[in-house]
């Protein structure tokens, strides 16, 4: 509607100088045809002063621009039409944060709303600071893309079905080592064959490096990489060289950060239509940590999807990779691992090419490349995408939602983020 009477204004304007330069020319002819111009430049004044009298008051309304408040309405009806509790959202643009905002609840039990900083978990964008950090070893040549992950861990970790192909970070990296998470995640008894007889199952019946399957036990795993390359606790390292470095405040271990802050992730109940809060989403590790063994423990933190984060610094973050590993002055990764995360390793189905915990998404947005990771745990959503090359990004997290997935993103992913690109991309170019 802006734009429009924009446009209009735009129109009259120059309707209006066609008239004067007319006008010019009356002077030759009858003193009717001069009053006649007269009078239509009247009028045209008229609906000129009319149309800046209403943007005037669109922009006084509520301090917003029409834009924002429809925005913000479309939004407000994405959330009731998947019964959102909250929602967070950022957009990047041109490299930097121009709009960030939330709505709903913090806490449903409690009523306390949301208002802009809260911490949420999001789920698996987390692999991407895994995966970072990761790049970093191998930037300082502490690690290698083709290492056995077995040679580093510490037990065997070969496919019993191809003995002879060795499982490499790499493939864990893209979810191409043949590892499934059918017997969990959180505990590497499950696939260490001294430890557990039914180790087997928790390999698929293809050769590694061939075939994408998701696997969140291959990323905790990387964090005991992490841990066993630096001798540093995977969140103290993630802290000190990625989300310290960037002035982010988050991190993977729940007793270090503010609890107040954090936005509770409530699971939708579609049988009662209800939403309860999950505690074990923020869970203290406090007991775990008494006796914690370096390469071994790691999965308590969740390097998989335990990264706790606001809209705005997950937007930060993501600005670091938009900028292919770099974040104003500060060098995060070099610009040649940056772009190997980025890069199209495997088809991961629905028109989904991963890399190295990021992932280029065709279906998305129509006719846009977007880049980045989806997350869901607990009853949340959260979603991180960008378009390097343009210089434009999203970050939308819901903590709690009645929704699911088609296509590879949730709906509320998917429409929110389709509202930000129309309303700060798409028509603000």
């Amino acid at each position: 509607m802006m734009k429009k009477l924009g446009y209009y204004l735009f129109a009259a304007s120059m309707t209006a100088s066609v008239l004067l330069s007319s006008a010019d020319v009356a002077n030759c002819q009858s003193s009717v045809k001069t009053e006649k111009i007269k009078s239509d430049l009247t009028d045209l004044k008229k609906e000129i002063n009319d149309l800046k009298h209403s943007l005037r008051l669109i922009k006084l309304e509520a301090g917003d621009s029409v834009e924002m408040q429809y925005v913000r309405q479309k939004i407000s009806l994405v959330m009731e039409k998947y019964k959102a509790v909250g929602l967070a959202v950022a957009v990047v643009k041109n490299g930097r944060i121009v709009f960030s905002d939330s709505y709903g609840y913090k806490n449903l039990e409690t009523s306390e709303k949301l208002k802009g900083g809260e911490l949420f978990r999001i789920a698996s964008i987390s692999k991407s600071f895994t995966a970072t950090a990761i790049m970093q070893l191998v930037d300082k040549e502490m690690l290698s893309l083709n290492e056995e992950v077995g040679d580093i861990l510490g037990f065997k970790l070969r496919n019993p079905a191809f003995p002879d192909i060795p499982i490499t970070v790499s493939m864990l990296l893209s979810h191409t080592s043949s590892l499934n998470d059918s017997q969990g995640y959180f505990n590497f008894d499950v696939v260490d064959p001294k430890a557990s007889q039914d180790y087997v199952k928790c390999f698929n019946n293809y050769s590694p490096g061939s075939k994408y399957e998701y696997c969140n036990l291959g990323y905790n795993m990387l964090g005991a990489i992490v841990e066993k390359i630096t001798g540093v606790r995977f969140d103290l390292y993630v802290l000190e060289n990625i989300l310290s470095p960037l002035g982010i405040y988050g991190g993977f271990n729940v007793d270090m950060l503010d609890r107040t802050k954090f936005a509770q992730i409530h699971e939708y109940n579609s049988q009662d239509n209800s939403f309860k809060v999950q505690p074990a989403a923020y869970k203290s590790r406090a007991e775990e940590l008494k006796n914690y063994k370096i390469g071994y423990t790691t999965p308590i933190f969740s390097a998989t999807g335990g990264m706790k984060i606001s809209a705005t610094d997950l937007a930060k973050y993501m600005t670091m990779h938009m900028n292919y590993g770099k974040l104003g002055s500060v060098q995060i990764i070099s610009e040649e691992s940056s772009q190997l995360m980025q890069s199209e390793i495997i088809n991961a189905g629905n028109n989904v090419f991963y890399g190295f915990a990021l992932e280029h998404a065709y279906n998305l947005i129509p006719e846009e490349n977007m880049v980045g990771h989806t997350g869901s745990a607990y009853g949340l959503y959260s979603a991180m995408f960008f378009e390097p090359e343009k210089k434009f990004g999203f970050v939308i997290i819901s903590n709690g939602a009645a929704d699911s997935y088609v296509e590879g993103f949730a709906n509320i992913q998917r429409e929110t983020i389709r509202v930000l690109y129309d309303y700060f991309i798409r028509y603000n170019e």
